[in-house]
């Protein structure tokens, strides 16, 4: 069975890859494609096939997956582009002949007021549309979402935010790179299936500066803000206006428990505990 993965060059499809490989999938029968030329030849190190390709070039899309019984749509990055780009994913597997699309969407993607929601419910609808089996991944947090607290709190001693007393059920991308591993090994056993993966255990704001204190070695605290005063912060400290909105919306959905599902799926799918949040950080630093 041969496996097509986009966004390959990426931090999930570079542990998707190397996880397949891990397990003895033949590396001859994995096709990672993505943008970046340097790291697509990284991977192609390790024997298995790629091809440089963007979500935004049907044709190159089309040649990319011509032949692969399994396509991993990881969803593109370019937040307002997604739903034109997967489109052009979907239009290209029909085209190509793929029998299994494995797509990475959000957390209760047609159930949630995520602010990244939208263009993963209008993907899933895509997807149901073209009559391919399908499994859905609605990956969770990444713990790695946090590195850029490390540098903040070694520096302030605070973690700021407006989340009050909301938690996050994370857990690692090798985590979720596993998950996605299993299924591409196996893809008939979980057609049709939609899973929900989130880590085992949902933290709150001031158990994550606990996390961050435990791994800095010096005492680090959560101060809680209003949403307003959260943007006056984050605006104040060069961030655009654009960006501040978006990061004090996310936390108005984890202040409104839109990340704190503990599912349990992620470690069935991978066979093990999902990786606490601390472990993340302190490797990270």
């Amino acid at each position: 069975m041969s496996v097509v993965i986009t966004g390959a060059t990426g931090h999930l499809g570079r542990l998707v890859v190397a996880d397949l490989l891990a397990h003895g999938h033949p590396a001859d029968r994995i096709i990672a494609t993505g943008r970046d030329t340097d790291r697509l030849a990284a991977l192609a190190a390790t024997g298995v096939r790629t091809a440089r390709v963007d979500l935004d070039d049907p044709e190159a899309l089309g040649a990319a997956f011509r032949g692969a019984d399994t396509l991993l749509l990881i969803s593109g990055s370019e937040v307002g582009r997604r739903v034109v780009q997967h489109t052009n994913a979907v239009e290209a597997a029909e085209e190509a002949g793929i029998g299994h699309i494995v797509y990475t969407s959000a957390p209760r993607a047609t159930d949630t007021t995520l602010v990244l929601a939208p263009e993963h419910k209008a993907t899933e609808e895509v997807l149901a549309a073209s009559g391919i089996p399908a499994t859905i991944l609605r990956n969770g947090w990444y713990n790695e979402n946090y590195e850029q607290q490390i540098g903040r709190a070694r520096e302030s001693g605070a973690v700021i935010g407006s989340v009050g007393g909301g938690r996050v059920a994370s857990a690692s991308r090798q985590d979720f790179a596993e998950a996605a591993s299993a299924v591409l090994r196996d893809p008939r056993a979980h057609a049709g299936a939609v899973y929900e993966l989130s880590g085992d255990t949902a933290w709150t704001y001031p158990e994550l500066a606990r996390d961050l204190g435990e791994v800095l070695g010096r005492e680090v605290v959560y101060q809680d803000l209003t949403p307003e005063e959260h943007l006056a912060a984050l605006t104040g400290a060069g961030l655009d206006e654009g960006t501040a909105a978006f990061v004090v919306a996310l936390d108005g959905n984890i202040r409104d428990g839109e990340l704190d599902a503990t599912s349990g799926e992620l470690s069935r799918l991978i066979g093990r505990p999902t990786t606490p949040l601390v472990e993340t950080l302190r490797t990270l630093a």
